[in-house]
């Protein structure tokens, strides 16, 4: 009798637990009700040299998806890079249909404020350097080198453009010139973006006056209308809730990134990608700041 008793207390006592787990699990699905469940405002952080779009993408779909985040805030820390990954991460940023602040750290260039672009308010330090609005081709000269050690490079191609870039010979005039047009193309795409995300405050004549390569701090660019307001992170966070009608605290919503073993034994954060460290030479297309390059 006892021995019953003592089983069925077991049974009801894991039945309960069960049955708490599922219902934490519904709450959580549904996303409603509370200030900790539903009322939620997702960081996503853009950091280093930006040579791929996929993870950031990914993240942006989860957070776009889920109901219980209404606002997010892009935290960037970076000088720029490729162009084609920047411009995804822009155009996944303006279709979602939630509010949108970027919140600039140490640096939010080139690129970087390519990306800011697609949010609803721009918010930077004081000191945070921003700017470098222009493209930058750039390729390796290894032909001097070549002829020092008496090295040889043959090429068979379809078309007088075809090895374009070639680090084993100078550039001629027609290369160069469709080069620059190429540029000049992708230049005016930056242009335009920054016009369309500021037209109420520039014209894009005066977009183009601040789009020559030069950097601001953000009191600067502020003054020069490239962003709204100065402000850190926790600021940033508080605007996207209000701009949310968050009622409260809201509940932030940050991915980590995990340190690779490789970063931990050298010490430094941010390392690059592998295949970006080991890249040959060749031309590189880039939204980026370079200082002292």
């Amino acid at each position: 009798m006892v021995k019953n008793m003592k089983k069925r207390r077991v049974y009801i006592i894991l039945g309960s637990i069960i049955a708490l787990f599922f219902l934490l699990l519904i709450l959580r699905s549904i996303g409603g009700g509370s200030t900790s469940m539903g009322q939620k405002v997702a960081v996503i952080d853009i950091r280093g040299i930006i040579s791929r779009s996929d993870a950031t993408i990914k993240l942006l779909h989860t957070y776009r998806d889920d109901q219980g985040i209404k606002a997010i805030v892009v935290r960037i820390e970076s000088p720029g890079g490729s162009v084609a990954p920047v411009q995804e991460i822009y155009s996944e940023l303006k279709k979602i249909e939630k509010p949108i602040v970027a919140s600039m750290g140490g640096s939010a260039a080139s690129g970087g404020y390519y990306i800011a672009c697609a949010a609803d308010t721009i918010v930077a330090n004081p000191g945070t350097l921003t700017g470098s609005i222009g493209v930058i081709m750039q390729f390796t000269q290894l032909k001097g080198l070549y002829d020092k050690v008496g090295l040889g490079h043959k090429v068979i191609k379809s078309g007088d453009f075809k090895d374009t870039g070639s680090p084993f010979r100078e550039l001629t005039e027609q290369e160069r010139a469709v080069l620059q047009s190429t540029v000049d193309d992708v230049y005016n795409q930056f242009v335009d973006t920054i016009f369309e995300a500021r037209g109420d405050l520039l014209t894009r004549d005066e977009v183009v006056e601040l789009a020559d390569g030069r950097i601001f701090s953000g009191k600067q660019a502020l003054d020069s209308k490239l962003l709204d307001q100065l402000g850190n992170l926790p600021d940033a966070i508080e605007i996207a809730a209000k701009m949310a009608d968050i009622e409260g605290k809201p509940k932030v919503v940050r991915k980590e990134k995990k340190t690779s073993l490789f970063e931990q034994l050298v010490g430094i954060k941010q390392m690059p990608p592998l295949d970006e460290m080991f890249t040959l030479p060749g031309v590189t297309f880039r939204y980026q700041m370079h200082l002292g390059n």
